[in-house]
């Protein structure tokens, strides 16, 4: 049976910790609405099935965070704000440019 795999997948850091509590930097800067608003952003844009969105653990750049990752293109996010998801999906993933003011 075929996979439909979606053409991109987003990570953000929810500060998820494998006990299932969330703590941490990335949590305290409204990481779960970040993740709220990039399921609402493709479920708006008709992207469901093209775009998967997560919520991970640490990436280790606490300091740098929100962090959001862009798969396949290893496009690395940093200091991403609930706002910054709209400019998200209208430059990388539609347009297919990278967000340089948020590029680590």
């Amino acid at each position: 049976m075929a996979v439909n795999k979606p053409r991109y997948h987003i990570f953000v850091c929810t500060s998820s910790r494998v006990n299932g509590q969330q703590k941490g930097f990335c949590h305290t800067k409204a990481s779960v609405e970040i993740v709220t608003n990039f399921m609402e952003e493709i479920r708006d844009r008709d992207l469901g099935g093209a775009v998967l969105v997560s919520n991970t653990g640490c990436f280790a750049l606490c300091e740098r965070g929100p962090i959001v990752v862009v798969y396949p293109d290893n496009v690395w996010y940093g200091g991403v704000t609930p706002e910054n998801v709209e400019e998200i999906m209208d430059e990388h993933i539609e347009g297919g440019r990278v967000v340089e003011s948020l590029l680590l």
